[in-house]
């Protein structure tokens, strides 16, 4: 199977809006492509995926922006895993929607 479900058949969850179910579905599939080893995709693909998502994300208004880091956010703040919760946590900056602090 390319892409790992992250929920059980039958027990998908609700989302209060399109926005979150859609900010959830970009995480997971950016979450796998940055998880694959070079075995299973070329990482020259996976490179051109994150750099055309992260440039797709920098031409949201400052209000998506903010809207999206905030559903970031709030998706870290209920992860479970600590290797997700890392990914989501540095999502903004590794994205370019926020200056990175270092």
């Amino acid at each position: 199977m390319l892409f790992a479900v992250r929920w059980e058949i039958g027990s998908m969850p609700m989302y209060p809006s399109l926005a979150c179910a859609l900010a959830e579905a970009l995480v997971d599939v950016l979450w796998f492509v940055e998880g694959c080893s070079d075995e299973q995709m070329d990482p020259d693909d996976a490179v051109k995926i994150l750099e055309g998502v992260a440039h797709l994300l920098t031409q949201l208004s400052n209000d998506q922006r903010s809207e999206f880091i905030d559903l970031l956010g709030g998706m870290a703040a209920e992860e479970t895993n600590p290797a997700r919760r890392e990914f989501l946590e540095g999502f903004p900056a590794n994205m370019g929607l926020v200056e990175d602090a270092s």
